[in-house]
């Protein structure tokens, strides 16, 4: 069975960090590529981050300078470091693996609000 399950959401202040984890179980993780989604009631979800497998990275451009993905393949894990953090940044942030031929795979998503 396929879970990924995020940890580190919650309420920080304007120009604060917080670093989000995915952990993966049940997939070989090392070969997929993994990302950071988020979404604000109402709207779509959007891509935040992205780390293939080979640890190349990229970024939209609202986080870019702000915000760091990484992975650790012998923990399964995959971090989004977010700093100097707005409260525009406020979503439920989602993890997602995805590997060529086969479905995607999504986490629960773990709550982030930046407010004073």
């Amino acid at each position: 069975q396929v879970r990924l399950v995020e940890s580190g959401g919650g309420l920080v202040q304007p120009g604060g960090s917080l670093r989000l984890s995915c952990a993966a179980s049940g997939i070989t993780f090392s070969v997929y590529t993994m990302a950071w989604y988020r979404q604000v009631s109402g709207n779509q979800r959007e891509l935040v981050a992205v780390i293939t497998s080979g640890s190349s990275t990229n970024y939209a451009d609202s986080v870019k300078g702000r915000f760091t993905i990484s992975r650790d393949n012998a923990k399964n894990t995959v971090y989004l470091q977010m700093n100097s953090l707005k409260p525009e940044d406020s979503a439920v942030y989602y993890c997602k693996a995805d590997r060529l031929y086969y479905s995607p795979y999504w986490g629960q998503g773990t709550q982030v609000t930046v407010s004073s």
